[in-house]
């Protein structure tokens, strides 16, 4: 059996009667492989602390309203009672442990896992979004092009030197983090926003914010709309399971206006009903409507309003509990973005392999030691820059000038050209 922590685990176990009648009920075992358990109904779900234990109790026998057994990676072991247990539930909690942790190791990455199990399987398994303009779709020949699928091209050209080595899985905004937290996926790059909540109780962990969006709207320019503010009493088409649902809402209400949300779970339809229009307004991420507007028929009657009403943080998300894995992400990111700070680009990479310059000479693996602390064959950022490019070049290519979108980079230029967009240093 694979024990998935992001799946519930029926848990039951036998206790003595006095030790039942003590307790109640069977009691409820929460394990832990590196994320927060949160135990419902006597399953277990989500993932965990460092140290699992309820709101005003102390980590001793007693002040917890069922035992709950933390096993942690490192094979620590932190028992929490109730006022009154028994030795034989003890022995019965020690043998679940065993059983469970055996389990748990075989069914779920730990540390540097994600790294081991990518290179035997000979590619990256990356989830992607099932089609927008700019960011993932694959073309006649089912190749896929885009820049969130060159952030995953970026990261298979790290770990193999290869950055063709790659499996794209389409995914729907609802399916996006279960694939991840399944293990069907090895990174995500769908255009996903960075969020405390998404952050905090999905198991997951964010990379760089690889492209800086917000939130608009677009109406046809029939509707004489040239401001949010003129939507009072609006229908608004909005897809379903995103924070667009939620940021649409608190703009109305903040402002005292009214709307008539008409949600649907699919990208594609959502933008169907706005063209066929059953609703007045699309929103979406202003990057995604330029996408929509590009391919409707007629681009010129639709109007996107100037309006940004929330912050977009998008980049690719991993699994919690394996912080190299999340290392080569975020380095793959940070390579391309140091790569345009320096000057290296695709085309010039091999002759910048000369230069002196000891930045330059660090990220492109001529001074040793970069590619050792990932785990990682010293040219990995030379791979990179070659068969990806640098973060301009992806920029320009997929969503800016050289795009069909030619969306202007604003705020995702570098910092040193009056942009946000900023990564360590290389050293």
């Amino acid at each position: 059996m694979n024990a998935h922590c992001d799946r519930r685990l029926p848990v039951t176990m036998r206790m003595s009667g006095e030790a039942r009648q003590a307790h109640g009920d069977v009691p409820q075992i929460a394990l832990d492989v590196g994320r927060r358990s949160v135990i419902e109904n006597g399953a277990v779900s989500g993932y965990s602390p460092a140290f699992t234990k309820e709101p005003g109790s102390s980590p001793r026998y007693g002040g917890i309203a069922s035992p709950i057994l933390t096993i942690r990676p490192q094979r620590r072991i932190a028992l929490i009672f109730n006022n009154s247990f028994h030795l034989e539930s003890f022995r019965h909690i020690a043998l679940i442990a065993v059983t469970l942790f055996t389990t748990s190791v075989i069914g779920v990455a730990t540390a540097g896992d994600t790294l081991d199990t990518v290179r035997k399987r000979g590619h990256l398994q990356a989830g992607v979004h099932t089609g927008l303009v700019g960011f993932a779709m694959p073309d006649s020949e089912g190749r896929w092009h885009g820049f969130d699928v060159d952030i995953c091209r970026a990261v298979a050209a790290a770990v193999f030197g290869d950055a063709d080595k790659v499996k794209y899985v389409p995914l729907s905004a609802q399916q996006r983090f279960t694939a991840l937290q399944s293990g069907e996926i090895d990174v995500l790059s769908r255009n996903t926003t960075h969020t405390l909540t998404r952050d905090s109780s999905l198991g997951l962990n964010f990379g760089p914010a690889t492209y800086y969006d917000g939130q608009g709207f677009m109406v046809p320019v029939a509707l004489g709309v040239k401001s949010a503010r003129e939507l009072d009493g609006a229908t608004v088409c909005v897809l379903a399971g995103t924070t667009t649902e939620m940021n649409l809402a608190d703009y109305f209400r903040t402002r005292d206006m009214d709307y008539k949300g008409v949600v649907i779970e699919n990208k594609d339809e959502v933008a169907k009903a706005f063209f066929s229009e059953r609703c007045d307004v699309l929103t979406a991420d202003a990057s995604a409507l330029a996408g929509e507007r590009i391919k409707s028929k007629k681009p010129e009657h639709f109007r996107i309003l100037p309006e940004i009403i929330s912050k977009e943080p998008l980049g690719p998300v991993v699994r919690h509990g394996d912080d190299q894995w999340l290392d080569i992400v975020s380095w793959s990111v940070w390579a391309m973005i140091n790569a345009e700070e320096l000057g290296i680009s695709s085309v010039n990479v091999e002759d910048m392999q000369a230069i002196t310059n000891p930045k330059v000479r660090r990220l492109l693996g001529e001074s040793p030691g970069m590619g050792a602390a990932l785990g990682l064959d010293e040219k990995w950022a030379y791979h990179i820059i070659k068969q990806v490019g640098n973060y301009g070049e992806c920029f320009d290519r997929n969503l800016g000038r050289n795009s069909s979108l030619n969306i202007n980079r604003g705020i995702n230029r570098l910092w040193s050209d009056g942009g946000i967009l900023y990564a360590p240093p290389i050293r």
